[in-house]
């Protein structure tokens, strides 16, 4: 049996996916969809990311604009990790309350119509370390059922969040006030129960899952610092007391390890089955990505979906994504649950290297073909690479490969071909799944995806799924720690990247050195001479920086217990542009009834003015009235496409980009379109605190 199938499946239920396969195919949403709210992150708790509201269409998308707006001030004061905050949120709705958080997990609460602020909740994180994600895409409400909310007792509807620092809150959804009686007054410590190093990053950015009476969590872990790091456990506690029901780790084999291999974590968004009771849980690689030797074999149950029986943590079924993962090729999308051939229930797996897989989700049984194919292997002493990879036969949402040919029209400069066609030249590749080398290799598609945290969106109506997905390509190499290089990248490549503010440091302690002694009096003119002579030094340090040693800047990360450093850096010309053909970044939709592409559009535009696309950092969402919405880009847009031929229809500009992504929802008669727009840190972009409403004119 394939290794990347169901544990539990039965040769019986295999020739029933078959015999479905083969036969005439319709689909539709499994859970309730959103309808004409949003009562959880995605959607529904199937994340669809699909809304039934119809008021805004195809046709009247010009009459679309801003009616309100609301600011965190999250930006406002200086604070540990304030340099690192992105903000990714997506509001919920329950009522006439939309409920999100800033990137520093402060709780709002807003009057969904007007964005009048009804409360706050403040639970003061506090940045631990530099490797820390400084970020919260949202939080979980309980009960999930708006019909369940008549009751006024405090805290007889609760707000969950999951912060950055490894806290579990429950909040009354009325009053923004702790519910003293989950947890130790209102919060659950994370960290209790687990092999916490200390070393960086354990915490929560993503939303807590809501099935029944149960919250489940799951984490985040500092990537790429050592191979000792946390477990990855998830955790299922009551939602009225906050007592930990049971915990699943998802990595038991990991202790037995010398050193003991951690991660293996479950940090994006945790999909749930209330009529089979299960929830779905997204995995990602043991510890640490890029090398593999301390964690031979196939890793199983790490860069997985996981069905765990909800009520108990038993686990129902597994499906592994990739084997002994070296790419960084987590699950980072929220797993789709839909149903196919209007009876078989259907869960719909999308990953950073841009593949597909459909399973029945009762059993992790493929109802698309899966096939094992043969893949290149590591040279890398001590490495043993898994000799094949599980391909999905659905068409992938990305190239596999960097496309060839140039599709768009855009041209490069010949100094950037060159320069580019000499980068790449120089890196091992053979196709997807190429290990990572000591001597360089092209990571495509790069660490970002194929798909990330952003996840997909699914409309009902059609079978059809829509996703953004980056096509950046990466370099990656392996430094064996003992060596020279290692020591130059570890040390001294730090200090080269702050050349210029050293010259202009040495350059003003020289200046003050001999004015102090009196052996030079340069007066006012000499001075500012001075001063232009060290601005002019500095830019020429910086230029061979950006155009002449493309190594500056990349990420060196320790891998601490491994023999090897990680260098990664994506592989970017003299302009900042990807050296791979365009486009970098676009909107995927495909037929689930057919199993094709039903058509893909660049999302985004490249410094020039170009529809090249960009790297995206959010997901779709999809209405009933025609039309898919995407944020997610760097120019700092909102667009809108025509979800039955991808033609953009609509863009309208933003405070700053929206690494998040939208939500709809009906109220009053008039429908709400809302983002985040709030920049991204690690993409060096312009950051705001907006969140903003849009609306038809009356």
């Amino acid at each position: 049996m394939s290794r990347c199938t169901s544990s539990s499946a039965t040769s019986q239920l295999w020739f029933l996916s078959l015999a479905i396969l083969f036969g005439t195919s319709t689909l539709c949403a499994q859970q309730t969809p959103a309808g004409e709210g949003w009562p959880t992150y995605g959607g529904d708790a199937g994340g669809t990311r699909y809304s039934s509201s119809t008021q805004i269409t195809r046709d009247n998308l010009a009459h679309l604009h801003p009616v309100w707006t609301f600011h965190t001030h999250a930006l406002d004061a200086q604070r540990t990790g304030l340099n690192d905050a992105s903000f990714e949120t997506t509001p919920l709705l329950r009522g006439h309350a939309l409920y999100f958080t800033s990137p520093f997990d402060v709780i709002f609460s807003v009057e969904a119509t007007t964005g009048k602020l009804l409360w706050q909740y403040d639970p003061r994180v506090k940045p631990e370390h530099e490797e820390m994600i400084v970020t919260s895409r949202g939080v979980a409400l309980w009960p999930t059922s708006p019909d369940s909310t008549r009751s006024t007792a405090p805290c007889s509807t609760r707000v969950f969040l999951g912060t950055i620092d490894a806290r579990l809150l429950a909040l009354d959804a009325a009053t923004g006030k702790p519910c003293t009686d989950f947890g130790h007054s209102g919060d659950v410590n994370l960290r209790e129960g687990v092999h916490y190093t200390g070393i960086g990053g354990y915490g929560l950015t993503s939303p807590p899952t809501v099935l029944g009476d149960v919250v489940v969590v799951g984490s985040t872990v500092a990537d790429n610092q050592q191979v000792d790091v946390e477990s990855g456990v998830v955790r299922g506690y009551d939602v009225r007391t906050g007592r930990l029901l049971w915990s699943w780790e998802p990595l038991p084999w990991a202790a037995a390890q010398h050193p003991r291999t951690g991660a293996g974590n479950a940090w994006s968004v945790i999909s749930a089955d209330p009529a089979l009771g299960l929830i779905f849980v997204p995995t990602g690689s043991a510890s640490p990505d890029f090398y593999g030797g301390l964690r031979p074999g196939d890793n199983r149950d790490a860069d997985s979906v996981i069905a765990l029986d909800a009520r108990t943590g038993r686990k129902v079924w597994a499906f592994q994504t990739v084997h002994h993962n070296l790419w960084d090729y987590d699950v980072a999308a929220e797993p789709l649950l839909f149903t196919f051939h209007n009876t078989t229930p259907a869960i719909a797996i999308t990953t950073k290297a841009g593949q597909v897989f459909v399973l029945d989700r009762r059993t992790g049984q493929p109802l698309y073909p899966v096939e094992e194919r043969a893949v290149p292997q590591s040279d890398v002493p001590s490495e043993i690479t898994s000799p094949t990879q599980p391909f999905s036969s659905l068409p992938p949402l990305a190239p596999l490969a960097p496309p060839e040919q140039n599709n768009t029209g855009w041209q490069r400069s010949e100094a950037n071909t060159q320069f580019c066609r000499t980068q790449l030249a120089a890196l091992r590749y053979s196709g997807i799944y190429t290990p990572p080398s000591l001597t360089g290799t092209l990571l495509y598609p790069g660490s970002l995806g194929g798909v990330n945290w952003g996840s997909l969106a699914f409309d009902p109506a059609t079978g059809i799924l829509y996703v953004n997905n980056n096509r950046v390509p990466f370099t990656i190499q392996l430094v064996d720690r003992r060596s020279p290089a290692a020591l130059w990248q570890r040390e001294i490549e730090p200090i080269l990247r702050d050349w210029p503010i050293w010259l202009y440091l040495a350059g003003g302690t020289l200046l003050l050195f001999c004015l102090r002694r009196k052996r030079w009096n340069p007066g006012l003119r000499g001075l500012l001479a001075g001063m232009a002579v060290a601005s002019i030094a500095g830019w020429v340090c910086l230029f061979p920086m950006k155009y002449g040693i493309p190594h500056f800047g990349a990420e060196i990360s320790p891998q601490r217990g491994s023999p090897y450093l990680l260098k990664r850096q994506p592989l970017i010309d003299h302009d900042g542009n990807p050296c791979t053909a365009p486009p970098w970044g676009a909107v995927t939709a495909l037929n689930l009834n057919t199993g094709h592409i039903a058509w893909q559009s660049p999302l985004g535009i490249d410094t020039t003015g170009q529809p090249t696309g960009s790297l995206t950092l959010g997901g779709p969402i999809v209405t009933a009235g025609g039309v898919v919405f995407a944020a997610a880009t760097r120019d700092a847009k909102l667009r809108a496409f025509d979800s039955s031929s991808g033609k953009e229809l609509w863009s309208t500009s933003l405070p700053a980009p929206a690494q998040a992504t939208p939500m709809t929802y009906t109220l009053d008669g008039k429908q709400f379109l809302v983002v985040a727009a709030g920049g991204h840190a690690g993409l060096n972009e312009k950051r705001d605190d907006t969140l903003i409403a849009f609306a038809l004119d009356k």
